[in-house]
């Protein structure tokens, strides 16, 4: 398996199974809408399966967009050391990597 075929599948896990891996965060924006809907906003951020040459050019399952109510959103899952305090040396080594997928409105990116 490719590195990046194994980075989507573990991007992929920790998405859908909400923190197993590493830690899921929400802008202001989002935390300021009603809760029903950022409710709505983490199922279809669960639920995501768009990825194209767009917006996954590297296949690894990192980003994604899509509109709420007229709002467009964006998802980002980027990679850290395990301690925090820096970028993770191996993406497709979970040892090494603590995932924090950040959910915002587009217009916070």
């Amino acid at each position: 398996m490719s590195n990046a075929k194994e980075i989507a599948r573990l991007n992929d896990l920790f998405r859908t199974a909400w923190g197993v891996g590493g830690t899921v965060l929400q802008t202001e924006g989002i935390s300021t809408l009603p809760i029903v809907d950022q409710s709505k906003i983490r199922e279809k951020v669960e639920l995501f399966k768009d990825f194209n040459e767009e917006n996954d050019p590297h296949g690894e399952h990192d980003f994604g967009a899509f509109d709420h109510e007229g709002e467009k959103i964006f998802w980002k899952i980027d990679y850290y050391s395990p301690d925090m305090k820096g970028g993770s040396e191996d993406p497709f080594d979970p040892s090494q990597t603590r995932r924090v997928l950040t959910i915002m409105l587009a217009n916070e990116y």
